[in-house]
């Protein structure tokens, strides 16, 4: 039975590195915000905006309770998965956690060539989600830094560059 949990700040890799590595290993890939996406047939945002930021984290903290029980499995957490509750503690029970360790420079590179819209950066500067991103990384530090292994991530531009890291996960673990 295989389990392995991604975790880090958003932009990070680890959907784009999740859903390479389940293709590599034959397992299946859960992005745990799609998986709340789909359970409650509503976006992350206008949960948010419904229930504020307590409702969303105990929702969350269900969701990764529910999915972490699945075996053979590759689950990409939110970014603040981990901060919350026991969750860095639980996942840690569960399998084989991997904090994706990338730069706050990295990150905003990987946020701006991202399609996803993130409504906690949305209309910021570059210079505000640079401020942003080392503000909150530094709080969120503690909790990733728990992950079982931790892997330096660097900008990701090519499929490469991806099965590299892909390869350099099954290495770790």
């Amino acid at each position: 039975m295989t389990r392995i949990i991604l975790i880090g700040y958003m932009g990070a890799g680890k959907t784009t590195i999740g859903k390479v590595l389940a293709r590599t290993l034959g397992l299946d890939f859960y992005d745990l915000d799609n998986y709340i996406e789909d359970r409650f047939h509503q976006k992350i945002p206008d949960i948010f905006a419904e229930k504020g930021e307590e409702g969303f984290r105990n929702i969350e903290q269900k969701m990764l309770h529910e999915v972490a029980e699945f075996e053979d499995v590759i689950i990409s957490c939110g970014g603040g998965t981990p901060c919350f509750f026991d969750n860095m503690d639980y996942m840690n029970t569960r399998g084989e956690t991997v904090f994706l360790d990338a730069s706050p420079q990295v990150l905003n590179e990987h946020l701006h060539m991202g399609k996803t819209i993130r409504p906690l950066i949305v209309g910021k500067t570059e210079e505000e989600l640079i401020a942003y991103i080392k503000d909150s990384l530094q709080k969120r530090l503690p909790f990733y830094q728990k992950a079982k292994h931790v892997l330096r991530i660097e900008t990701i531009h090519t499929q490469e560059q991806i099965q590299n890291y892909v390869n350099q996960i099954i290495d770790l673990i």
